[in-house]
């Protein structure tokens, strides 16, 4: 997990988004990883490694699955605390981060990438199940 130190500077250069959103991109890295079967990086991965590369779709719907199960229904409403309205916004922290040499990219990657891919409210609530647990 990146350290708060290097984070910080990244947050004061964009302010439009919240520490706890980059924070949180970083764990939906690890959840989607995971959702798709790949094996997590270390600090001996190489980071141009194409089986730790994940598509700008990948990511945002890997984000909001991983979304959905840390917030539940208040999903939506922590993603605008956090000045994330549209999947573009996550297109925005993941490129501040690679500006700041703590993600790396392909030279195929841009922001387009995650550009209005689909409705974010919309995605965050779809498919959400509420599952009771028996005693």
């Amino acid at each position: 997990m990146t350290s708060f130190k290097k984070l910080m500077p990244v947050v004061r250069r964009d302010p439009r988004y919240a520490y706890e959103a980059y924070v949180f991109v970083f764990q939906a890295i690890d959840h989607t990883l995971k959702l798709h079967g790949r094996e997590l990086p270390d600090e001996t991965t190489d980071p141009l490694d194409p089986r730790f590369h994940l598509s700008g779709r990948e990511l945002v719907e890997g984000m909001c699955d991983f979304a959905r199960a840390e917030f539940g229904l208040m999903a939506p409403a922590v993603f605008r605390l956090w000045g994330v309205r549209l999947t573009d916004d996550f297109g925005e922290i993941v490129f501040n981060l690679i500006e700041a040499d703590l993600m790396s990219r392909t030279p195929e990657d841009s922001k387009a990438d995650f550009h209005a891919l689909f409705d974010l409210d919309t995605a965050l609530v779809q498919g959400f199940r509420i599952v009771l647990e028996e005693e």
